[in-house]
């Protein structure tokens, strides 16, 4: 049940945020700044940070610990991903970042083996950051510019959120498994339940889960839209360092006897069963039952929502001696190299080829649409965090989110299948996979940073598919352009700005991107886009959640590369929302949401006044006008005074740069 309470006081939330704090309060929905430790940033985000880095003229990170990752864009199927690899290689040297190599592993579980540590603030060019919160750390996924600004040493802004404490009691039943946990979170709340709030886990029935199981969890409360996850640092954080040889790194944190929660909820995980998200949204979570018999046509196991040993290990105990029918393709995505040093050791691997399972590479791959995209049509059984339409590279896919259990069940029999019943017909016992001991620990395709001296010397390598980051010019006082689409509910980064094959190499290249921004919605966005944009450009209008997924700030560079200087929306994801402040588009959201309905596509809208109404003692509520229908409508902004002097300035940079 969710029951508003008084103050939150006494958590594990709020002494990492006391621990961090520069400056704000630490009340929910003011802006507060926080001093960042570590940071994480990915290939399909990276190679902007590293650009942000270039136009800040920074000369070495000063974080404690900043990793680049090559982990999304791994399949080469021309030179563009190659060349990226190398520009980011040559940026990790140059600027004093760790480098993992392609192949390495998936950033999240690569980091918490080598990098996580209880307390430390982790900020993330990747909206899964929060699965960092499984070893008791403050993670947040945010937008590329926030992170280079904290590789610079700069704070990390945010809205302090709501603690919403969630209470486990119980043990989760044979075949039940921790992505059943937050799939049933979901269920219940929906992709908006988690908005600016943080998830904050504890109770008895803590003891039961792993800090992998855990990884699992805070890894999906961004489906929810959460600000970031968080679990104790105990006892079973402890035993995760210590088997992966940093046990010095272990410091207890647990919230203290007396806590209390903004909101309360609780799960007892014993009466859980095995759930899944249909298609096309992970909030739209079924009991496996419900959707048995479904045919399939594939399973995909891996990804940085299913990346720990056990989650590889069942499936594989599941398919031992068995063949998985035809017609039926079984992927398995090795979340590390540790974790195929470990399968192989355990003889796991062997068993998961010899059922027909292909093995790929370690990597994001299909999460990302990079690869084993599905056929039209057919059902796509994932241990994946996300089904977004078209987000697997093909644009009428159909997509499920599942459980390791449910998708070997699944792949076994054909249909999709509950576990539980599959165990029945068999008389199979739950599998009990255990690590080797010690498990594997490889840093082989971990590149240190160079010594200042040496890294002051390294020239970036840019390949001829890297462009420079647009110049952003002021907001005009008066923003007078058509609407070019209207959006609905719940868009998604991936609709905005795609993932994919035919995208996501251009990455580096905002030009060539820009020719895919919204086409999802519109084909023909960019080219109108471009048709308006020396009229004074254009605004979009959306309904709720507008920008929920990816922290790809792709999705705002691209349309204001294109000429998009406003959205008018009755509510954002936060990320997003961020992100366009970040770049200069002004994010505006309806005092009316019915106000939405009376605006229609190609509606000339009006904005004037803006410099006066964003400056320090301007109002926030502004009057927009729509000249087509002779109507006006109130509309509001939530930014802060540094931010307002952002979106003033066409940007962070420009604001930046105009500061310096």
């Amino acid at each position: 049940m969710d029951l508003p309470r008084a103050r939150a006081h006494g958590t594990v939330t709020q002494r990492l945020i006391g621990d961090h704090l520069l400056s704000g309060r630490m009340e929910p929905g003011e802006e507060i700044a926080l001093r960042v430790d570590q940071t994480l940033t990915q290939d399909a985000t990276g190679t902007l940070v590293m650009q942000e880095l270039e136009a800040l003229a920074l000369d070495r990170v000063r974080t404690e610990a900043s990793v680049q990752y090559v982990d999304h864009n791994i399949l080469q199927a021309d030179e563009r991903n190659a060349e990226d690899h190398l520009f980011l290689r040559s940026a990790a040297r140059r600027f004093g970042l760790w480098f993992s190599k392609p192949g390495n592993g998936v950033s999240h579980p690569t980091h918490m083996h080598h990098f996580g540590a209880p307390g430390k603030t982790l900020a993330g060019s990747d909206s899964h950051t929060c699965a960092g919160g499984s070893l008791g750390m403050l993670a947040i996924g945010t937008g590329g510019l926030e992170v280079a600004l904290a590789m610079a040493g700069r704070p990390l802004h945010l809205t302090m959120p709501r603690v919403w404490g969630i209470r486990l009691t119980g043990e989760l039943p044979p075949w039940v498994s921790a992505k059943d946990v937050i799939l049933e979170l979901l269920r219940r709340h929906g992709v908006q339940g988690g908005v600016q709030r943080v998830l904050e886990y504890h109770g008895p029935g803590l003891v039961s889960l792993t800090a992998m199981d855990r990884h699992v969890i805070a890894n999906m409360g961004a489906e929810l839209g959460a600000t970031t996850t968080v679990f104790p640092s105990d006892e079973a954080v402890r035993g995760f360092l210590d088997g992966v040889g940093r046990g010095d790194d272990f410091v207890e944190i647990t919230a203290e006897r007396d806590a209390s929660y903004d909101l309360d909820e609780e799960i007892d995980l014993s009466s859980l069963e095995p759930l899944i998200a249909r298609p096309t949204s992970p909030g739209n979570v079924v009991p496996v039952r419900e959707a048995a018999g479904e045919p399939i046509a594939q399973v995909v196991i891996g990804s940085s929502a299913n990346p720990g040993f056990r989650d590889f290990a069942v499936p594989a105990a599941m398919v031992a001696r068995r063949q998985v029918p035809a017609g039926v393709s079984f992927d398995i995505n090795p979340t590390s190299r540790e974790i195929l040093q470990d399968l192989t050791r355990r003889g796991a691997t062997f068993d998961l080829i010899a059922a027909g399972a292909r093995i790929h590479q370690s990597g994001c791959l299909g999460c990302i649409g990079m690869g084993q995209a599905p056929a039209s049509g057919r059902n796509s059984l994932r241990t994946f965090p996300r089904n977004f339409p078209g987000r697997s590279g093909t644009e009428d896919d159909a997509v499920w989110l599942c459980s390791p259990e449910t998708a070997t069940a699944s792949a076994l029999t054909g249909v999709i299948t509950d576990p539980r019943d599959w165990a029945d017909r068999l008389s199979a016992a739950p599998p009990t996979p255990e690590l080797p001991d010690p498990p594997a620990n490889n840093d082989a395709m971990l590149e240190p940073p160079l010594p200042p001296e040496e890294a002051a010397r390294v020239s970036l390598e840019r390949g001829p598919n890297i462009s420079a980051l647009p110049e952003l010019d002021p907001l005009p006082d008066s923003l007078h352009g058509p609407v070019l689409l209207k959006a609905g509910d719940d868009v998604s980064t991936d609709e905005i700005s795609p993932a994919g094959a035919a995208a996501l190499p251009y990455r580096s290249n905002i030009p060539k991107l820009a020719g895919f921004t919204l086409t999802r919605l519109d084909p023909d966005y960019p080219r109108r886009a471009e048709a308006v944009r020396e009229d004074g450009g254009h605004l979009i209008v959306a309904g709720a959640n507008y920008g929920q997924g990816s922290s790809r700030e792709h999705a705002a560079i691209t349309p204001r590369y294109l000429g998009l200087r406003a959205v008018i929306a009755k509510s954002y994801a936060r990320i997003h929302w961020q992100n366009l402040v970040n770049f200069g588009v002004l994010p505006l959201e309806f005092e009316d949401p019915a106000d939405y309905d009376r605006i229609e596509t190609d509606d000339r809208l009006h904005l004037s006044g803006l410099r006066e109404a964003l400056s320090p003692a301007g109002a926030p509520t502004l009057r927009v006008r729509n000249a087509t229908r002779d109507e006006e409508y109130a509309v509001r902004h939530r930014l802060s005074p540094r931010q307002r002097e952002a979106v003033l300035a066409g940007g962070v940079i420009p604001a930046l740069t105009h500061e310096q």
